[in-house]
């Protein structure tokens, strides 16, 4: 089986065959992994006709895509969130498209904290400083704070959501949560707009939807108080990017910490990049050896399924 692995690695050599799957009473198929940039189209292009399944990261695949791949059964996602895929070009084609949430999890969740950290103590302003030999003293505009006490707003219930709070609660913030269905009896949960004017940190954990795009918008992000701090390990588009810029450089947010921006890979002139009150990644909150693993676990089981013609596990579509 022709397998594509779309991602800037080598990993697709060194896992063929990573499973969790015990089950040996079949035969496995063979996997013949090619790795591919998602910057090299050309080399896409080329390895398309050939190609059977597609382990997906980030680069949008098109309908055009799928056209150039004739063999094409199954766009694996390596991950959870698949906004970068036309699910309607796959179904109309009869590709299935598979995903694999929670796999990681534990990376986002750690990967918030550390951004939450980051900002509440302007990590990125001390790096600079420090590199320059100006690290101490400390301009007293630099002085951080601490998570214990604070108030932190998740938008979203999820698996991340949940890990981040245990480890939030552990450390001693309070926390309290949005998310698309009401729960009853549950003292923590808030509506999205009650939740902004108590929190003073918002963490991002939601999918990228019409409903969602924009969702903290000016209006919304004038509702924190003043000196909150933002964070977004989900997708971009979830902020208007022009609105926080326009809140982080008019005094009135403290802070952010991005690791996902509205366009991607994010242009080396947006603006958000020049703010030392701005704490940035590259989309990489998930990027772990650890969750490497697991996503090659799930992505190598759902190519025996697809062999076998077994029901894939985390169908989309």
């Amino acid at each position: 089986m022709q397998v594509l692995l779309h991602y800037d690695t080598d990993h697709g050599d060194t896992h063929q065959g990573d499973t969790d799957h015990e089950d040996t009473d079949h035969e496995e198929p063979d996997l013949d992994i090619v790795s591919c940039s998602e910057q090299d189209d050309a080399r896409f292009a080329e390895l398309l006709p050939d190609t059977e399944v597609i382990w997906h990261v980030l680069r949008p695949l098109t309908a055009a895509d799928m056209d150039r791949a004739p063999k094409l059964r199954l766009i694996q996602k390596l991950g959870t969130g698949v906004n970068t895929i036309d699910l309607d070009a796959a179904a109309e084609r009869g590709i299935a498209v598979a995903n694999m949430p929670g796999r990681n999890a534990q990376a986002v969740a750690e990967t918030s904290l550390l951004l939450m950290l980051a900002a509440l103590r302007k990590v990125v302003a001390f790096d600079a400083r420090t590199r320059r030999g100006e690290g101490w003293p400390a301009d007293r505009a630099l002085v951080g704070g601490e998570l214990a006490g604070r108030t932190v707003g998740l938008l979203g219930g999820g698996e991340i959501a949940t890990l981040l709070r245990g480890m939030l609660e552990a450390i001693g913030a309070k926390v309290v949560y949005t998310s698309r269905r009401q729960r009853p009896g549950d003292p923590s949960w808030m509506e999205l707009d009650d939740l902004l004017q108590a929190s003073d940190i918002v963490s991002v954990h939601v999918p990228l939807t019409e409903e969602t795009h924009h969702l903290l918008d000016a209006r919304r992000l004038a509702l924190l108080p003043r000196d909150a701090i933002v964070v977004n390990t989900a997708r971009g588009a979830v902020i208007d990017e022009a609105a926080l810029v326009a809140a982080l450089t008019g005094g009135r947010l403290g802070g952010a910490g991005l690791d996902v921006f509205e366009t991607e890979p994010v242009d080396a002139g947006n603006p958000l990049l020049k703010l030392e009150n701005v704490v940035v990644m590259p989309h990489v909150a998930w990027l772990t050896h650890e969750t490497w693993d697991r996503y090659f676990a799930v992505a190598a089981e759902n190519c025996r399924r697809l062999a076998r013609g077994e029901e894939l596990l985390h169908r989309v579509r």
